[in-house]
């Protein structure tokens, strides 16, 4: 007897049951999306140059909190009762509605559908004393506007696209906290 390497669909099956926990692969998808998502973010900052808004940053911080806590909950899921990582994927999905939440906010602003807060038109993040202060801070720190998308691909700008992102995120943790445990 000859044992021949499955192929197609039953391999994927196979390949599922092995892993077994879908709690444990939906944080580590949503771990490795959000090194993805971070990893883009920085590198059209610091690569391509393009200067983030203040709203863009705010789209930040539930990716940086999902990465850890879906690595953490990756690897200590076999060690951990089943509905400890379910309540994880439950907390991972609520981080990326809140980041998505943001970033539909962010592409609203882009549309002008709405007006962005105020720190977005003239970049007062903090109080000047004089006026040399702010000629200084403006050329250190130019004013980046966030009704103005920086890139525009597909018809969607960055924050367009992190809505879609965060929203499939969301999705995977929905799926990672409700579908059943394979043996």
């Amino acid at each position: 007897m000859t044992l021949v390497p499955e192929r197609g669909p039953s391999r994927l099956i196979a390949a599922h049951s092995a892993v077994g926990d879908p709690a444990r692969v939906a944080a580590m998808v949503i771990a490795v999306g959000g090194v993805v998502a971070i990893g883009g973010a920085w590198f059209a900052q610091y690569g391509l140059g393009l200067a983030p808004c203040s709203l863009c940053f705010e789209q930040r911080p539930p990716y940086y909190i999902a990465v850890p806590l879906g690595l953490l909950v990756a690897l200590a899921a076999p060690r951990l009762p089943a509905w400890t990582s379910r309540a994880a994927c439950v907390g991972l999905g609520l981080l990326m509605i809140w980041g998505g939440s943001i970033a539909a906010y962010h592409a609203g602003v882009e549309w002008h559908w709405w007006a962005g807060p105020d720190v977005c038109a003239d970049g007062a993040a903090a109080p000047t004393t004089s006026a040399a202060e702010l000629m200084t801070r403006l050329q250190t720190n130019p004013v980046v506007p966030c009704d103005v998308p920086s890139v525009v691909v597909l018809g969607l700008s960055m924050a367009g696209w992190n809505v879609l992102f965060s929203g499939g995120l969301a999705l995977v943790a929905l799926i990672g906290a409700v579908a059943p445990k394979r043996p």
